[in-house]
C-alpha cells in the first residue's frame, strides 16, 4: 500500500476523532465555559451604568459593581470587573439610577409598627370628624362585640384639643375601641372599653401612669403609660400569624425606603408585658429566620427586667444568631412623652402647672438592673424625654461606671429630646449614645 496514503488515513482518523466532538453542541459549551471563570469564584451579578455612592472620599462614585452571594466584590469601572464575569454571571443594567448604602433605623417598633398598618390608620388626621368617620367605617367592618383597634392619632394637628371617649361613644354602641398616640404613651378608650376593663372615677392611678378625668373626676377615656395595662390586659392576645404578617409587612415598608437595617426595640411601653418581646424573637424572628423569609436585619433589645434571660441566650449561641439576626442590649423608660404631657422635667408644663410629667419606674430598681445587664456585657438603651429624665439617667450612668469600672459600654439615651443648658456637653464627657430620632417624638 502506498504510504502516503496510509499517512494521509490515519491523519483523516486522528483529526476526526479529536475535532468532532467540538462539533457536538454540548460539549462545545462545556469546553467553552471552561475557559471563562465560574460564578463560584467570580460574580453572580455584575450592576451597571449606575451613580453608585461608594462612601470612599478618594473614589466616592462608580458605576458598576460586582456581587456573589449577597455581597460586594468589587465595585469600579464596568471594564474593570470583566474578570469576575463567568458563565452564567447576570447583568442589571441601572439606567443611571442612584445606589447608596443601605439605611440603618436605630430605633423602630418593627411588629408594633407592622400590625398597626392593618388596623384603623388615623395617622396625620387633623379633623375630629375624620376620626368619627373612620372608627365608624371599621366598626361597619367588624363584628359585634370585637375590638376596634388603631392609632397614630397626633391632637396637635387639628389644634391640641385631645380627644375624649364621647367623640366615638356614639358610632361605637356594641364595640370596645383603643386608639392609641402617635408616641405610643397615651391611647383613647371608647366607654364600652372603659366599662369592660372596670375603669370609673373610683379607679386610682397607677404607679408610672395616669387616668385623664373630666372636671366632675370622670374617666375622658384617655389613659397614659402604666395605666394603659388597665385597657391593654383586655385586648385579645395577637396571634402568632398576624404577627408573622406584621414584620414582613413592616420589612417590606421599610425595603421601600431604603431602610436594610433596624434596631427593633419590641413591642415593649410601659404598661405592656415584657413577654411580648421574648414571644416574638422565638415566634417571628427565629421562624423567619429558619425559614428564609428574612428581608431586612435587625438588632433586637429586649426588656431590661429580663437582661439575665438575655445574658443567657448571648452566652448560650452569641450575639450573632444569623446573618439576619443581632442579639443587641436591653431597653427600659425613665419617663414618657411630651404629647402625653408625661415627659419629666425640672418645670412644670405651662398648661398644666402642678404637672411635671410621670417617673415611670422606680429608679433604684432601674438602677440595680443597669448595673447587672452592663455587669454582664450588655448594652443599656434608657428613653428619656423630659430634661429632668435625661439628667437622671447621666447621674445614673456615671455611677454605673464608677462602680463598674472603665470599658466601652456605649450607654444609650433614646430620644434625648428636651435637654437642660449644659447637658449635651455631658453626653460627649460621659462617652453616652444620644440615640435621637429623626422625627420629633411629640
Amino acid at each position: 500500500m502506498n504510504l502516503s496514503i496510509v499517512i494521509s488515513a490515519s491523519i483523516a482518523i486522528f483529526l476526526s476523532v479529536f475535532f468532532f466532538p467540538l462539533f457536538n453542541s454540548t460539549y462545545w459549551l462545556k469546553w467553552r465555559a471552561s475557559l471563562i471563570p465560574s460564578t463560584k469564584f467570580g460574580a453572580d451579578l455584575i450592576v451597571k451604568n449606575g451613580v453608585i455612592f461608594t462612601s470612599d472620599p478618594s473614589f466616592p462614585f462608580a458605576n458598576s459593581m460586582a456581587i456573589r452571594d449577597g455581597r460586594i466584590l468589587r465595585i469600579g469601572n464596568y471594564s474593570s470587573l470583566q474578570d469576575l464575569s463567568g458563565y452564567g454571571t447576570k447583568e442589571l443594567n441601572l439606567e443611571g439610577k442612584v445606589v447608596v448604602p443601605g439605611f440603618i433605623d436605630s430605633h423602630v417598633h418593627l411588629i408594633s409598627a407592622g400590625l398597626q398598618m392593618a388596623r384603623v390608620q388615623v395617622e396625620g388626621v387633623n379633623r375630629k370628624d375624620e376620626i368619627v368617620r373612620r372608627v365608624k367605617e371599621a366598626v361597619l367592618n367588624a363584628k359585634r362585640g370585637s375590638w376596634i383597634l388603631g392609632g397614630g392619632w397626633n391632637n396637635d394637628l387639628w389644634g391640641g384639643e385631645l380627644p375624649m371617649a364621647s367623640w366615638i361613644d356614639e358610632v361605637t354602641p356594641d364595640n370596645p375601641v383603643w386608639l392609641t398616640r402617635m408616641d405610643g404613651h397615651m391611647g383613647l378608650a371608647n366607654s364600652v372599653a372603659l366599662k369592660l376593663a372596670g375603669v370609673t372615677n373610683l379607679t386610682k392611678d397607677p404607679n408610672g401612669g395616669t387616668i385623664m378625668q373630666t372636671a366632675d373626676g370622670e374617666p375622658t377615656g384617655l389613659l397614659i403609660d402604666a395605666a394603659m395595662e388597665l385597657i391593654l390586659s383586655w385586648i385579645p392576645e395577637v396571634s402568632v400569624d398576624e404577627r408573622r404578617e406584621a414584620m414582613l409587612r413592616a420589612s417590606s415598608f421599610a425595603l421601600t425606603r431604603g431602610v436594610t437595617t433596624v434596631v427593633d426595640v419590641g413591642r415593649y411601653f410601659p404598661g405592656s408585658s415584657v413577654e411580648h418581646s421574648w414571644q416574638d424573637f422565638s415566634d417571628v424572628y427565629q421562624w423567619a429566620d429558619s425559614s428564609g423569609k428574612m428581608k431586612i436585619r435587625v438588632c433586637l433589645f429586649f426588656p431590661i427586667e429580663t437582661w439575665s434571660r438575655l445574658y443567657g441566650v448571648i452566652h448560650r449561641a452569641g450575639r450573632a444568631l444569623s446573618n439576619w439576626i443581632y442579639l443587641g442590649g436591653v431597653k427600659a423608660f425613665a419617663d414618657g412623652s411630651l404629647g402625653s404631657n408625661s415627659a419629666l422635667f425640672h418645670e412644670p408644663y405651662f398648661d398644666d402647672p402642678h404637672n411635671y410629667g410621670l417617673q415611670v419606674v422606680e429608679f433604684e430598681s432601674l438602677f440595680n438592673m443597669t448595673i447587672a445587664s452592663d455587669l454582664s456585657g450588655l448594652q443599656v438603651a434608657i428613653h428619656a424625654i423630659g430634661d429632668k429624665a435625661t439628667d437622671l439617667i447621666l447621674d445614673m450612668y456615671e455611677s454605673v461606671a464608677l462602680k463598674n469600672g472603665k470599658r466601652d459600654r456605649r450607654f444609650r439615651i433614646e430620644h434625648a429630646q428636651h435637654l437642660a443648658p449644659g447637658t449635651a456637653d455631658r453626653f460627649g464627657q460621659q462617652g453616652i449614645v444620644a440615640s435621637v430620632q429623626g422625627w420629633i417624638h411629640v
